[in-house]
């Protein structure tokens, strides 16, 4: 009977995994739910943890007869079809532990088959083509949504929604001084981000905090029950497709910041790499490290 009670306790606590993906030097990140072995949690047992831990999304590690694992992600509020930080975090952590030991590896996701490239102690995320969408009619609910005036919107570039997997309307502005003046109206940004199926707004300028980087950014998401996010994997693919295509920006890789302008800073930085095809972008990388940060157990 001890046992029992004992394997029913044990059956009733799920360990979570903290891991900082895109930590910049080993500071920051933004910290993304782990937890393994989920093949026997209901969607429902998974978005009452990702609620319980709090955190801009939590992955679920399952086994996949196609594929290395199987990754579901979930924000505190919704279940979403792809998540950079958290793909990361999470062959970031499986390779640390030993489950995940060789260099190119698959993810099965509810979109699909993804490829995720270790290298040292970085992890690197496929993502797919680009799909662009002109939102500048939008230009006025946008300035809005952030609490901006319309000087502050890069005037020669256009905002646009990006699609390589799911989509952000990517957003320019003049000067970092703008990303830090944004006071965002949630309820606009969410109505928003429904009408066009978004799932947040990636506000970006030209220049960086530190040497060395192309542009910082901040990310926005209430839809997805995220006010703002320290480091978005997805989002900053898409915004090294359009810096490459809308901005002809001569490179293919690109080194993006992000959380330096939260109100708890966690500065983060994540590498883009655009492949290209007779100048076309036929796929997308980007990747980061992972850094171990703690463990909660959550009672189901």
């Amino acid at each position: 009977m001890m046992t029992n009670l004992k394997n029913m306790h044990k059956e009733q606590t799920k360990e979570v995994h903290i891991i900082r993906a895109f930590a910049d030097a080993g500071m920051g990140g933004n910290p993304a739910g782990v937890v393994l072995d989920a093949d026997h949690l209901t969607n429902e047992q998974k978005q009452y943890i990702a609620a319980q831990v709090g955190l801009s999304e939590t992955a679920f590690v399952s086994t996949s007869k196609v594929a290395d694992i199987k990754l579901e992600f979930f924000t505190p509020n919704r279940q979403i079809a792809h998540c950079g930080h958290a793909t990361v975090a999470t062959f970031a952590y499986l390779n640390q532990i030993g489950r995940i030991t060789k260099k190119q590896a698959t993810k099965e996701t509810i979109d699909g088959l993804r490829s995720i490239f270790l290298t040292g102690d970085r992890v690197f995320m496929e993502q797919l083509a680009p799909r662009y969408t002109n939102l500048d009619h939008e230009r006025l609910t946008v300035l809005q949504a952030l609490g901006l005036a319309s000087g502050d919107l890069l005037s020669e570039a256009p905002v646009t929604r990006v699609d390589t997997g799911n989509a952000f309307a990517i957003v320019p502005v003049v000067h970092p001084e703008v990303l830090q003046r944004i006071r965002p109206d949630m309820g606009v940004m969410e109505a928003l981000s429904e009408r066009h199926d978004l799932i947040g707004l990636y506000v970006f300028t030209q220049g960086s905090m530190l040497p060395g980087r192309d542009v910082t950014t901040r990310m926005f998401a209430p839809r997805y029950g995220i006010p703002e996010e320290s480091a978005t994997g997805m989002a900053a693919g898409q915004l090294g497709c359009y810096l490459h295509d809308v901005l002809k920006f001569p490179q293919q890789r690109f080194l993006i910041e992000q959380g330096h302008f939260m109100a708890e800073p966690s500065p983060s930085l994540i590498q883009t790499d655009v492949t290209l095809d007779f100048g076309k972008i036929t796929s997308v990388m980007a990747g980061g490290t992972g850094e171990y940060a703690s463990t909660l157990s959550i009672e189901l």
